[in-house]
């Protein structure tokens, strides 16, 4: 499974990085300062500890003066209290701003996908971009509520302590300041190789993600091939390679604090030993030795944490390059993609000018499309495509597998953009529609229908405005011969669930096309609407839809002589450009590919004998399923 990697330059620093979450923080600037300044009080509080220790041992305790042991115990105590109340007044200053800023960057990339074109979706696994949502937000949720405080507040801590220890006795402050340097070597060091290593491991989430999503969504395939150890071993595959990593990332992690840890307790060591000497010879009294290593203990946990928070840190640089990686993407634009090649005029003038000259409908104006991604050098995926379709006219696109029929019909709502030319809609440019108005009035149908874990009805109405209602819902159902809804245990109330995998996929397409129609539509685009239904239920939807395309102007997608019987012309598709126009009997007689197209498409819809003689006699076939079907409209009628 092949995962999306980074594109962000190597050599950028995590601090770099992590600045780019200042516009989400920046609301929350006034708690956060105010949680950190507590932090830093309640740390510092910790450091007068040693202080009222050197008082006490030099004091009370060496004057044996009971009353003033107690009145240091109590000293602590009121220290050890209010350190403690700093700490929670921090984490309750942070809690809801955090968990807003999370929420507030889960939901923007929410709205930023919605606004990418169909290209980016199909380069990117949804497993990838779903760990982005969820474990990339919440590594930096935690970093600022932990490690973006303390690695501020253990800084200032540590300065604060070495400043007294040195008050105290500065000969002892050097034996403890000798391994800052090797530490802060090793630091740098581990941050480097740890950043690699973080970006890994998240990259190899994704790939789990999406290794997961797709094995529950295609389980079905899974069981029927008898699969499901096939997918263990390659699903353990990946698991074990994500271990691995992890691994790596804890043996950095243990190598760093390993020299952390050490280097600071050998000098403490060295420094009780030395102060202890020196207090037997009378240089330094006990209770400075014992302030001072009060104070050296009280810094361990801002030393050992140093390995830790860099460790957070790095993870949340790489979260926070994941996520922008996303947001950086450039979203639809609402006029014509830059260095596209539109001929005529783009603006609201043009539809006025163009519907004078008569040009209404749907027209391709020498439409050239190649995908974004392709490889320099290929040729277009369609070429000069010029194609009208009238007002009010349903026109069939036919053409072999892989010749661009469906690319075709993703460029009149801009799920692609035109590389060249341009597409009028009643004479107006595509582009010079916000997206929002053309998507209005173009309802699409797919030939692999999508259904949302949704109730039947709002799957439905999702194709209309939030005006429409039942009678729309009921006449799209009617239309889609999708009467079986009522039939569901809460009828249009049904949860069809996760990609309405409940039903069978004739059910799903029915819903799809009554999803598309429910809306009334000036411009209908159907990519093969009918290709899982039973010969039965797709005459009764024909007849139907029949009565829905005389108020449209619609562009089908056919396989099926049947589905081609709808339209009022058919266009032939072929190496990238419309070879020929026409009505269906025209192009029988006239065009051999799509005589050949036709017979096969047939052949494949006849048992046995049937199909073998259908080739020769195509022409009266065609004419008597063309009366039939006009007599059952009839029967219908009456």
């Amino acid at each position: 499974m092949p995962s999306t990697r980074s594109t962000t330059a190597p050599g950028r620093s995590a601090v770099r990085t992590l600045l780019r979450l200042w516009p989400y923080v920046r609301p929350a600037r006034m708690r956060w300062s105010a949680a950190a300044f507590v932090a830093v009080l309640a740390s510092c509080t910790g450091l007068v500890i040693p202080l009222v220790l050197k008082w006490m041992v030099d004091g009370p305790v060496a004057d044996r003066d009971p009353q003033g042991v107690w009145l240091g115990a109590l000293y602590l105590l009121l220290l050890g209290l209010a350190e403690a109340l700093l700490f929670g007044l921090r984490r309750w200053l942070v809690a809801r701003p955090l968990s807003h800023i999370e929420a507030e960057m889960r939901a923007g990339l929410y709205r930023h996908l919605q606004r990418l074109p169909v290209a980016f979706h199909d380069r990117w696994a949804s497993g990838q971009l779903l760990s982005r949502a969820t474990t990339d937000l919440m590594l930096l949720r935690q970093f600022l509520a932990f490690p973006l405080t303390f690695l501020l507040v253990n800084t200032v801590t540590i300065l604060v302590g070495v400043v007294i220890m040195l008050m105290q006795d500065w000969v002892l402050g050097l034996v403890i300041l000798a391994p800052a340097v090797p530490v802060m070597v090793t630091c740098f060091v581990f941050e480097r190789r740890y950043a690699q290593v973080a970006r890994l491991a998240q990259d190899q989430v994704g790939d789990l993600t999406t290794v997961v999503e797709e094995s529950v969504l295609g389980i079905r395939i899974i069981k029927g091939f008898g699969r499901h150890r096939s997918q263990a071993r390659a699903f353990r595959e990946l698991a074990g390679t994500l271990r691995g990593t992890e691994l790596r990332k804890a043996r950095l992690l243990a190598a760093v604090w390993g020299v952390i840890v050490t280097l600071p307790e050998l000098a403490i060591g060295v420094a009780l030993v030395w102060g202890a000497v020196r207090v037997a010879d009378g240089e330094l009294s006990a209770g400075t030795l014992v302030a001072f290593l009060s104070t050296a203990l009280a810094l361990r946990w801002p030393i050992d944490s140093i390995g830790f928070l860099l460790a957070m840190s790095q993870e949340a640089a790489t979260a926070t390059q994941r996520y922008f990686e996303v947001m950086d993407e450039e979203p639809e634009s609402e006029s014509g993609p830059e260095g596209a090649v539109v001929t005529g005029r783009a603006d609201g003038h043009a539809g006025v000018a163009a519907r004078a000259d008569g040009d209404e409908g749907i027209r391709f104006h020498g439409v050239r499309f190649r995908y974004p991604d392709a490889p320099p050098g290929s040729p277009a995926v369609l070429d000069r495509i010029d194609l009208h379709i009238r007002p009010g006219e349903s026109m069939a696109l036919v053409g072999a597998t892989g010749s661009g029929k469906t690319t075709l019909t993703a460029l009149i709502p801009r799920l692609h953009e035109v590389t060249a030319g341009r597409i009028t809609l009643d004479g107006v440019d595509i582009t010079a529609m916000s997206r929002a108005r053309l998507r209005s009035e173009v309802a699409v149908a797919f030939e692999e229908p999508t259904l949302f874990s949704a109730s039947v009805g709002d799957n439905v109405l999702m194709g209309a405005g939030d005006a429409a209602g039942a009678p729309e819902l009921e006449r799209a159902l009617a239309v889609a011969q999708a009467d079986f809804a009522h039939a569901l245990p809460q009828g249009t109330d049904t949860q069809v669930g996760e990609q309405g995998l409940s039903l069978s996929g004739g059910q799903r397409q029915r819903l799809a096309l009554a999803r598309a129609v429910v809306g009334s539509p000036r411009f209908l685009v159907l990519d093969d609407p009918l290709s899982a239904l039973d010969v039965h239920t797709e005459a009764a939807v024909e007849a139907a839809l029949r009565r829905v395309l005389a108020d449209t102007t619609a562009l089908i997608v056919a396989h099926r002589p049947s589905t081609v019987l709808l339209a009022d012309r058919v266009a032939l598709l072929s190496g990238g450009r419309i070879t020929a126009v026409g009505t269906h009997q025209e192009l029988l007689r006239s065009n051999a590919e799509y005589a050949h197209l036709m017979s096969g498409a047939e052949a494949d819809a006849m048992p046995g004998a049937q199909a073998g003689a259908m080739p020769g006699a195509m022409t009266g076939a065609m004419s008597g399923a063309k009366s039939g079907e006009a007599s059952g409209e009839q029967e219908d009628d009456r």
